[in-house]
């Protein structure tokens, strides 16, 4: 057989679920990379394919097995790998399926790559090292995903992510920082800072190391544009750590998930607030970070919750006003304590609050956007696509609303000011893409 050195071999990754798995996949693409593997889109023939999955619901699971299974019809031949979550909460079950040949959960997920050579190619992996190539899957270099921690040592009632990505560990802040200037020299505007408990974040490391010292650190260490926090817990804001986002890089957007609005249910979750300190942090952080955008998840139809501990979060997003809001039906995991419950809500109680939910979040998230209208914001610029002989560029502001502009200016990974003149259902639309000179970065 060919030696891959000779002839590269394609690999395509495909990534469901949490940002956090994006950013794995992200390092596995540049180890596949460095190994001598082309990485290429999953609709594209490729010899082998790698799956980094989900396990969050039994909706999630369902993907990962429709996507395995695609990618063995698309390309009979190549190497079908399980990876990520739900290969390591049942690799068993994954095993079972004909159409995968390799299964690594997050534990084994170093051995991704040695694997796949074994199956492909008699060639010895070549290590990752300096600044290694983007692939061709990351090639918009727009926005990055680099962990700074994972696992979580909470272990919420409903919740698999401590059994597939064991104790909290967090990344060094060398490292850390090295991570986004790799990105930074390679054209990225914009990093996301991802983990599993990101307010847990040096708690393993020498004294004085917490998320406030990290991102001190990387204000004074990067000169990328734009930070982005992608999670926070309730109990994590203070004043302190608010103070640095006096700083324009880092975006004004607080992910804060809720679960529920009601205390009872919270406690039966084994959350570690109740619904007046979730709504104290909102408002802190609402009082301290001009234009601020707060989103946030809910479970509805958790064992026991009743119409009144519905009502109670319905009422409470209400109060609050996210500017968007991911609602998911409660799914027991094997492995949590919650899937022991017995007074489970029925399916069709389950669906009817979450369309009232959504309803209500697609009204809050409109009337967010359309507070902006008239002013300008920083819209970092990512795709566009031809309608007749115009093309219309779409982007994020840093608070996190989508939004269009027609412009016949190369606008790709720039950052511009946009004036949001108008909104529809799909968000904001900007008659005016440029009001200063492209911001590319430094």
């Amino acid at each position: 057989m060919t030696p891959a050195s000779q002839t590269p071999r394609r690999v395509a990754i495909e990534t469901q679920g949490c940002k956090l798995n994006q950013a794995d996949s992200m390092a596995l693409a540049r180890e596949f990379t460095a190994a001598g593997f082309h990485v290429v889109d999953a609709t594209a023939p490729f010899d082998a394919y790698v799956l980094n999955s989900c396990t969050v619901t039994h909706v999630a699971d369902r993907k990962a097995r429709q996507a395995l299974r695609a990618a063995r019809r698309r390309n009979p031949d190549a190497t079908i790998v399980a990876a990520g979550c739900y290969a390591q909460r049942s690799p068993e079950t994954l095993r079972e399926i004909q159409d995968i040949d390799i299964v690594l959960g997050n534990e084994n997920k170093r051995a991704i790559v040695s694997r796949v050579l074994g199956a492909v190619t008699d060639a010895t992996p070549v290590s990752a090292t300096g600044l290694d190539p983007i692939p061709n899957s990351t090639s918009d270099r727009t926005r990055a995903m680099v962990k700074i921690q994972e696992g979580c040592d909470q272990v919420c009632a409903f919740c698999i992510v401590p059994r597939v990505r064991g104790r909290e560990r967090s990344v060094a802040p060398e490292a850390v920082v090295e991570d986004i200037s790799r990105f930074e020299s390679l054209g990225f505007k914009e990093v996301v800072l991802t983990g599993t408990q990101l307010g847990s974040y040096g708690f393993d490391l020498p004294a004085n190391e917490d998320l406030k010292s990290l991102l001190a650190r990387i204000l004074d260490s990067t000169t990328v544009p734009r930070i982005r926090v992608s999670s926070l817990q309730p109990q994590d804001i203070d004043e302190g750590l608010l103070e640095l986002w006096a700083d324009p890089r880092l975006c004004p957007h607080f992910h804060l998930p809720l679960q529920s609005g009601s205390d009872s249910v919270l406690k039966r979750m084994r959350r570690r607030y109740d619904a007046d300190a979730y709504e104290m942090a909102v408002d802190a952080v609402r009082r301290q970070v001009s234009g601020v955008a707060v989103t946030a998840d809910v479970i509805v139809g958790f064992p026991g919750e009743t119409d009144e501990d519905f009502r109670r979060t319905f009422d409470l997003c209400k109060r609050v006003k996210f500017a968007d809001l991911h609602v998911f039906p409660y799914s027991p995991r094997p492995g949590t304590s919650a899937a022991h419950f017995d007074d489970r809500v029925a399916p069709e109680k389950q669906s009817e609050r979450s369309r009232e939910l959504l309803a209500n979040a697609v009204d809050c998230a409109s009337d967010f956007g359309r507070t902006f209208v008239g002013t300008s914001r920083p819209v970092l610029w990512e795709s566009s696509r031809e309608s007749g002989a115009q093309l219309i560029w779409t982007g994020l502001t840093d608070n996190y609303l989508r939004v269009t502009t027609i412009s016949p200016a190369p606008l790709a990974n720039t950052i511009t000011d946009a004036r949001l003149d108008r909104a529809d259902d799909h968000g904001l639309i900007s008659e005016a893409a440029i009001e200063t000179a492209p911001m590319t970065g430094p």
